[in-house]
């Protein structure tokens, strides 16, 4: 659509925006992770294990992930976040966290989410 500087026009875009995104998690499961550190250290840490026992991304059944970086919601596919931390396992990005470092994770840039 091209831009025009018009509020029926925009109020007509946002509507579009709005159904897609209602058709997107219509029936579908969201989990939602808070991550405190990430507004300030730019990385998310999404665990896979804890305790010696999978954990988090490793057994969730959602078809999305949300982040909760403070005011900000990052909503992504479950499986797309997967594929994008699956390579980073057993490297430099995969890293101890969570209660006393008793979590694995991988630490990843907010950069390979969100594309500036």
């Amino acid at each position: 659509m091209d831009y025009k500087s018009d509020f029926e026009y925009d109020l007509a875009v946002g509507m579009l925006s709005e159904k897609a995104l209602g058709e997107i998690l219509d029936n579908k499961t969201i989990e939602v992770k808070s991550d405190i550190k990430a507004k300030d250290t730019g990385n998310l840490f999404i665990e896979y294990e804890s305790r010696g026992k999978p954990s988090g991304i490793s057994r969730t059944k959602a078809d999305f992930y949300c982040f909760d970086i403070g005011h900000l919601f990052i909503l992504i596919e479950t499986e797309k976040l997967k594929d994008i931390i699956r390579p980073l396992l057993g490297t430099s990005s995969d890293k101890l966290g969570g209660d006393e470092n008793t979590s694995k994770g991988i630490l990843l840039p907010l950069t390979k989410i969100i594309k500036p």
